[in-house]
């Protein structure tokens, strides 16, 4: 589980607001997560990730100390671009960031819960396929859909998945959800308080690509 573990993401404060220095470091480490489905038609989503976060990482150096916090970056951007955000710069790039990382989340939530198929219980397909319809499905045309739909014939058992997010480690199943659960805690806050956030900000967009 050295994958995830190793690169924990930090508490948040009272205020729930997230470093944008302590956040990038850790995401960026997240698009690894993605060779662990094995297909190649995950890549393209690895690719986004990898993309937004250097767009943010890239806002943020401009001024280290302007850019403190997402939230800083979101107010900046707003007063910076008028009429064109949220669909601009950095504002943009973290709508799309945080859909992939609430993919991720599900996805190892639904794991961690025990949710399978039953008839085919080393299979992850139950468990992509509700990440995939509550985190990315609305926001992608029928041609991506498609795209993700073959994604699911492609994943990998379970077992090998497991095996995957713990660098190669041979560990029992209970115990690498336990790390998995653990891992979750952090990660599973910093994303609730981003969305909570685009809400807040009235800066949540719908279209779809």
């Amino acid at each position: 589980m050295a994958l995830l573990l190793d690169h924990q993401f930090a508490p948040l404060p009272e205020s729930r607001e997230v470093a944008t220095k302590t956040f990038l470091e850790s995401v960026s480490h997240i698009p690894p997560f993605f060779d662990c489905l094995g297909s190649k038609v995950f890549a393209p989503v690895k690719s986004d990730i990898s993309g937004n976060i250097t767009k943010i990482k890239a806002i943020y150096e401009s001024d280290p100390e302007k850019y403190g916090t997402l939230q800083d970056i979101l107010l900046a951007e707003k007063v910076m671009y008028g009429d064109s955000w949220p669909k601009a710069g950095a504002t943009l790039a973290l709508m799309w960031l945080k859909r992939g990382l609430r993919f991720i989340q599900l996805l190892l939530q639904s794991l961690a819960d025990g949710e399978r198929d039953e008839n085919n219980p080393n299979l992850i397909r139950v468990n992509i396929t509700k990440a995939y319809e509550q985190a990315l499905k609305k926001y992608h045309g029928w041609i991506v859909q498609k795209v993700f739909k073959a994604a699911l014939f492609a994943a990998p058992y379970k077992s090998d998945f497991l095996k995957a997010i713990s660098k190669g480690q041979e560990m029992p199943e209970e115990e690498c959800l336990a790390q998995v659960r653990q891992f979750l805690v952090n990660y599973t806050a910093t994303i609730d308080a981003i969305y909570e956030m685009f809400i807040a900000m009235n800066a949540e967009l719908d279209y779809s690509v």
